[in-house]
């Protein structure tokens, strides 16, 4: 259960954040660097502008050029920016974004998250988890099917607190990809994590909560457990399905509060 333990971690830390920081954290490296690429985000910088010198930004964000610097070397390694001799630094096209790092899922996923913006998130899901929900109800061991089991357990316990239920669904959901027996796959557990949990954090307005999502994981564990590929694949289809729905109806009730 190493990966509910880590689970924990990352769900107390993205949930308990404020909805427009990233995972930086609050020094000031991370105030600097989340701001920047909030800016560059939300398209205050459109692919191709030329951010502002740092002489003008060092002096904008009270911070040392070496502070500014090392924010920006972040934001070229996640491939949102790139700095050349005589040009200076300016945005790079979105289709050279690493989408998939952390703090871009973050700043994408703020307060201001479109029904459009989370689509894309269950496509992805979507593109990966039936499939190895179908190798893992192949090659799944017994104690790994009751571990799921447990997890099920944890998940009831937790009723529609929708941040106590979220550990265990997370765990779940990246226990899928490791019984996968494919190790490339289950490699996808920890790129994808914070994918998951954000998809979880937009449920917080769930007016249905969380528990009746339950009848559901279950119907993939028992899917697991008798082997059945095609029922697991069509269990877990259903399963985004229905969390997506609920993902439309909490962005609907945020709305509807702003009104």
């Amino acid at each position: 259960m190493n990966s509910m333990k880590n689970g924990d971690v990352l769900l107390k830390t993205l949930m308990g954040i404020p909805r427009a920081e990233g995972s930086a954290g609050i020094s000031l490296h991370g105030r600097v660097l989340n701001e920047i690429g909030q800016s560059i985000v939300r398209g205050e910088f459109l692919p191709g502008d030329q951010l502002p010198n740092a002489d003008d930004w060092s002096a904008s964000y009270g911070v040392s050029r070496t502070v500014l610097r090392e924010a920006i070397k972040v934001l070229a390694g996640k491939g949102m920016v790139e700095s050349r001799p005589r040009t200076g630094t300016r945005v790079r096209p979105r289709k050279d974004w690493n989408f998939l790092d952390p703090d871009v899922l973050v700043w994408r996923y703020g307060s201001r998250t479109t029904i459009e913006e989370a689509r894309s998130l269950f496509e992805l899901r979507r593109a990966i988890e039936p499939t190895a929900g179908a190798l893992a109800a192949q090659r799944a061991t017994e104690q790994q099917v009751s571990e799921l089991r447990v997890l099920l357990v944890e998940m009831e316990k937790a009723g529609d607190d929708g941040e106590r239920f979220a550990i265990p669904d997370l765990a779940f959901h990246q226990a899928i990809l490791r019984m996968s027996g494919n190790e490339l796959i289950g490699s996808l557990a920890a790129l994808i994590e914070t994918a998951l949990v954000i998809s979880f954090r937009l449920t917080d307005d769930n007016p249905q909560g969380q528990h009746h999502s339950l009848p559901l994981h279950r119907d993939v564990v028992e899917s697991i457990a008798t082997r059945d590929p095609d029922a697991t694949s069509k269990a877990l289809i259903i399963l985004l399905d229905q969390a997506e729905e609920d993902v439309r109806s909490a962005l609907a009730a945020r709305l509807a509060r702003r009104g």
